[in-house]
């Protein structure tokens, strides 16, 4: 039993498996031909590890430059890195963890049949990470192993289906569809940058990031590849000229020229984006017309919420935008709490490029140009002090020197830490059901409205067809 256990959370921890199953399901219930359910699947699979790869190549050079950004400004605190916190939390919560993520992946997917909302949630490796932080939070507050795997199992199905529910809203302003979601623990902030974007936009019609207009001269800017890997380069020699060469030579580019290193990581960086750009084209190309199927067969209209690169393709200067206004954000907040005496989160890079690019995206496709920097901005600000509130309730987990990093970590563990100190294990319990309840209500109304519009358009037409006659 227990190797079927873990078979099955080795295959669902791997989010290119759970997205190429689903175009192998979504192909084979609209009775392909078996060639198109191969290919289908084999090139969703690949794209999507292409795209993988391409935020490994990413995560590899902003963890370099996350180093000398300390190092550099001789900052030290608690650092939001996903991977870290979560490789502490399993080493005493990791049977929880786990269970809540498989058995959270079946309420998800009752929740988009019976509600309104028909999200399924496939980026599974974020989703794991959520899964860990809710057992942190739900052991803290003193639940039995087994009320912990119960309701937390709920907890996490319940946000896998309205995380993307909250962003859709913009999704649908990026995309000019709505087929396809966002799935990412950023979406709070993400939300946050659309409504920041859509509150300040001001009159009339804003101009987006991509209108930028380039000078002839400097033509070649143009090109995304050429933009971010140039701009980048500046962000990163001025921050190695405050590390010092020779702080880079000893400790990061193995006694490499730190100007050559330096040059290279925002090559490498700007090559991390163009293969996550690829990426993502392959996959949305496989995995919209598959999941056609499973939407027809399993949950009536299902939309794949998949992660932030998603994004990225709609507006590639509004990705570079809102990095650096989300890590400006993050540096503002981090001096704030210098002056406050508090905890000092210092801003995690990899965490405010992936939310802080999504951010941008969104933000220039509700408010253009300055909605993409004040959007981002307000989500680097999100993604700054939410993490420092988090940290008292998550017990002994909340004095490590890593935390969980995107905005949803902050509003799901404090909406059920502040349950549990307010309330204990009775608070937490109420406030699960109270929220399934109130996504039914929802549910409910919105079908109710959705008959009367139905009904009303239908009499106009018909008394339209009596006039005529």
């Amino acid at each position: 039993m227990n190797a079927v256990l873990d078979l099955l959370l080795d295959i669902f921890r791997q989010p290119a498996i759970i997205v190429a199953l689903i175009s192998l399901i979504g192909l084979a219930v609209q009775r392909k031909h078996f060639s198109d359910v191969l290919k289908g699947t084999v090139r969703t699979l690949v794209g999507f590890l292409v795209l993988a790869a391409g935020a490994g190549v990413i995560v590899g050079s902003l963890s370099f430059f996350g180093d000398m950004f300390q190092h550099a400004f001789n900052v030290q605190g608690v650092v939001p890195n996903n991977e870290a916190i979560v490789g502490q939390v399993l080493l005493d919560y990791g049977s929880a963890a786990a269970l809540i993520f498989f058995f959270g992946m079946i309420v998800n997917i009752a929740l988009a049949a019976t509600t309104r909302f028909k999200f399924i949630y496939l980026s599974g490796h974020v989703a794991f990470y959520m899964a860990a932080m809710i057992a942190v939070i739900f052991g803290v507050a003193g639940f039995e192993p087994w009320a912990v795997v119960l309701w937390g199992s709920l907890a996490q199905g319940l946000y896998m289906t309205l995380s993307p529910a909250i962003v859709q809203p913009y999704m649908r302003k990026v995309t000019g569809t709505d087929d396809v979601a966002l799935g990412h623990t950023g979406g709070a902030g993400i939300a946050l940058s659309g409504l920041v974007a859509t509150l300040t936009r001001g009159k009339g019609t804003s101009k987006s990031t991509e209108e930028i207009v380039v000078p002839k001269g400097l033509g070649f800017l143009r090109d995304t590849t050429v933009i971010v890997a140039v701009s980048m380069a500046i962000i990163y020699l001025i921050v190695g000229a405050f590390a010092g060469a020779a702080y880079i030579e000893t400790e990061l580019s193995g006694g490499q020229n730190f100007i050559v290193f330096l040059l290279m990581q925002a090559a490498t960086f700007s090559a991390g984006v163009f293969i996550i750009l690829a990426g993502v084209r392959v996959v949305l190309a496989e995995i919209i017309p598959a999941f056609k199927g499973i939407s027809d067969r399993l949950v009536k209209d299902a939309k794949p919420a998949l992660d932030v690169p998603v994004t990225f393709t709609f507006a590639p200067n509004a990705v570079l935008i809102g990095f650096i206004s989300s890590f400006v954000g993050g540096i503002i907040g981090m001096v704030a709490m210098i002056f406050m005496g508090t905890a000092v989160i210092v801003p995690g890079v990899i965490a405010h490029f992936m939310t802080g690019a999504a951010s941008g995206v969104i933000g220039n496709a509700a408010g253009g140009r300055r909605g993409a920097v004040l959007g981002a901005f307000s989500n680097g600000i999100a993604i700054t002090f939410l993490p420092l509130l988090l940290l008292p309730v998550l017990g002994e987990i909340g004095f490590a020197n890593s935390t969980f990093s995107d905005a949803d970590y902050g509003v799901v563990g404090l909406f059920f830490g502040w349950l549990s100190v307010g309330g204990g294990q009775i608070a937490v319990i109420a406030g699960i059901i109270l929220s399934i309840a109130a996504t039914f209500v929802v549910t409910f109304a919105m079908r109710g409205r959705d008959a009367r519009k139905a009904a009303a358009q239908a009499e106009e037409s018909a008394s339209s067809e009596s006039v005529d006659a």
